[in-house]
């Protein structure tokens, strides 16, 4: 999962912990356990013409992050509005669920999914603007695979993947979201 990987080592894991309220290590496994259930909403929502137009709009709208994360930069109201989007109004059901996984015990997703939401979108538009500049020309603009594939990629190739460290996070979603993955 290099690509998560990637971008979560540009998050302030120790402002992080210190705002939840946990040590550095828990808060990097709850990090990567929200990042990638974002991930795999996006990727879900990018299965479909309409949802990857929808998210490439999406992502112009948000700045290209490539550096290291101010958390005290990141718009947690603007990270709601994303998350209501990208699990349709049930982001506190998957929050929940989350917070009830026992290897994530102690952490409020509810608090850390707003914050990681702005960001993971902001560094995808900085990912898609590399991808788009180095295809320009290669496509006719054709946009369902483009954004579902980066995310894919990000997400080390499946949206029914487990996440580092065991939920089954593509799981999870195909329930909320009513079935398959």
């Amino acid at each position: 999962m290099a690509g998560l990987d990637d971008i979560l080592s540009k998050l302030p894991i120790d402002q992080i912990a210190a705002q939840l309220g946990v040590d550095p290590a828990t808060a990097q496994k709850a990090v990567k356990e929200g990042g990638a259930t974002i991930l795999s909403g996006l990727q879900h929502n990018a299965s479909t013409p309409d949802g990857a137009a929808a998210l490439e709009k999406a992502l112009g709208s948000h700045a290209g992050t490539t550096g290291a994360v101010d958390l005290n930069a990141v718009d947690t109201a603007d990270g709601e509005k994303i998350l209501g989007h990208v699990f349709g109004g049930r982001q506190g059901e998957v929050a929940q669920k989350l917070t009830d996984e026992p290897k994530t015990a102690g952490i409020d997703f509810g608090q850390l999914l707003p914050m990681l939401a702005p960001i993971v979108m902001g560094m995808l538009a900085g990912k898609q603007t590399g991808t788009t500049q180095s295809a320009a020309g290669a496509s006719t603009g054709e946009s369902g695979g483009g954004i579902g594939d980066l995310i894919g990629g990000l997400l080390g190739g499946g949206s029914g993947a487990k996440s580092g460290g065991g939920i089954d996070i593509g799981g999870m979603l195909g329930g909320l979201f009513g079935g398959g993955k």
